[in-house]
């Protein structure tokens, strides 16, 4: 059956389409996502070593002397042409930087700001703000490693510069946005958008600032500017790498000789890989024993706790065993100066996991307590601290019934029988008061039982016999009546 379709119409006045709108809705939704997501991965990739309780400006890497490598930089003197650059001069030092490789004398620390170098002067940041972006961003190339221009832009006062493809990611949110259909959406085997992605950007960036304009300059004087950042020569690993270091530990590497507070890459620069490796244990301390040499030649027994060289022993055929252990590379390292945080007072540094202390230098450390820093136990101002003598409860008598108050009985005991015409009290009983007469009684309400006035005893003579086991008679206020 063939079927008819009208023909399609065209509408001479443009209409906004569906994509145009649908562009227009996602937008601002785009954008907010895209907000929240830079602020978490910004707050999830934060490192805290010391904690700032003063509210300061982020998080603190360190709070003392730097190492060298992070310190100001040394001005270039670099003659700077007065006339601002033109176009076929920008598209010339555009086409010789690119692609262009030299090595690092610095880190290189990830994250969209990177590094900023004033053109024949100094580099921000420098000190602990350098080290805090290096912990805190990450860091991209080591000193000495080599670095490839992958992207330069030339703006109006200055010369950006990303290194090993850029800080930034290439593939945007909204470059995976389409609209189509097939099995073949979504899929990183046959979709073209989705093919040959790379994880998270490991580029570095520099830019190059000038005073009021870009003045027109060559490859070679861009060069020279950059050389407190990375040097263009041609260079062998091991010299790129001595070159960052100090001339005293430069030495040390270039003669093959190991000491104590070298890294792990400064062995291997220096005595390259070792025969023999082995992995024990010092107490608590972990550590690796490297091994260089087979006798009857020089043995090193270089041993590493975490990167750090923290021993070195050298046996030598014929003499006494050298044992090296004071740290000698730290002080060449530190930058000289006061420590830039020292006077900071609301901070405190965290130590994790198992703390070794030496017990000759440092003391140890006090044992845990509920009690805040500074907080001292109350004192009582009233004992005088002096022992007391024990002070027993004096015994009473259990033979002489109604001696304790707090004792009563319900039947007092029988009392021995007394003469006619002679009052004698019970043996349960005190005297009666003098006061006390036949006619008259104990008034009740102080726990008594009143006695009758015209009682009479019924037993000739003889004691009245005891009161119900109901009722309780006191025994300091109670007598018997006889005739």
């Amino acid at each position: 059956m063939n079927r008819r379709f009208p023909a399609p119409t065209i509408d001479p006045a443009p209409r906004p389409t569906a994509i145009g709108s649908l562009r227009g809705s996602l937008l601002p939704a785009v954008a907010g996502c895209a907000l929240v997501l830079l602020l978490a991965a910004g707050s999830a990739r934060a490192q805290v070593i010391t904690v700032d309780t003063g509210g300061g400006n982020g998080p603190v890497a360190s709070a003392g002397l730097v190492d060298r490598q992070f310190r100001q930089v040394t001005p270039t003197q670099v003659d700077l042409p007065k006339t601002e650059i033109d176009p076929k001069t920008r598209i010339l030092l555009e086409r010789d930087m690119q692609s262009e490789q030299g090595f690092a004398n610095r880190p290189f620390p990830r994250g969209h700001k990177g590094l900023t170098l004033q053109a024949n002067g100094k580099l921000e940041p420098a000190g602990v703000d350098y080290l805090n972006m290096v912990v805190n961003d990450g860091l991209s190339a080591k000193p000495g490693t080599r670095v490839v221009v992958t992207d330069i832009k030339i703006g109006k006062s200055k010369i950006t510069l990303d290194f090993d493809g850029g800080p930034d990611a290439k593939h945007r949110f909204l470059r995976h946005i389409q609209i189509s259909a097939g099995p073949e959406m979504g899929d990183p085997d046959s979709d073209p958008s989705l093919m040959n992605q790379q994880g998270d950007p490991a580029g570095s960036r520099v830019t190059l600032v000038f005073a009021n304009y870009v003045p027109v300059l060559t490859s070679a004087q861009v060069k020279a500017l950059l050389e407190p950042l990375i040097s263009f020569d041609v260079k062998t690993p091991v010299q790129a790498y001595t070159d960052t270091l100090p001339t005293a530990l430069k030495d040390a590497i270039l003669d093959h000789k190991v000491l104590v507070g070298m890294n792990t890459d400064m062995v291997m620069f220096a005595k390259g890989q070792p025969s023999k490796k082995s992995r024990e244990m010092d107490g608590q301390m972990p550590f690796q024993e490297w091994v260089y040499g087979v006798p009857p030649e020089e043995v090193d027994f270089v041993r590493i706790n975490g990167n750090r060289v923290i021993r070195v022993e050298i046996a030598k055929d014929g003499q006494p065993l050298a044992i090296f252990t004071r740290d000698v590379v730290s002080p060449m390292l530190m930058a000289a100066g006061t420590p830039e945080l020292a006077s900071t007072p609301n901070t405190r540094t965290v130590r994790e996991g198992d703390v070794e202390t030496d017990p000759n230098r440092q003391e140890a450390a006090p044992p845990p307590s509920l009690r805040n820093p500074g907080e001292t136990l109350p004192t009582n101002n009233d004992s005088t601290g002096e022992m007391r003598p024990v002070q027993f409860p004096k015994p009473h008598t259990d033979d002489v019934p109604g001696a304790n108050p707090d004792e009563q009985s319900s039947a007092p005991p029988a009392a021995a029988p007394a003469s006619p015409g002679q009052t004698a009290p019970p043996a349960s009983t005190p005297a009666p008061s003098p006061s006390a007469t036949p006619s008259q009684s104990p008034q009740p309400g102080n726990g008594t039982q009143p006695v009758p006035a015209n009682a009479t005893p019924s037993d000739g003579g003889k004691q009245q016999p005891p009161a119900p086991s109901n009722q309780l008679v006191s025994a300091s206020a109670a007598s018997a009546v006889v005739n």
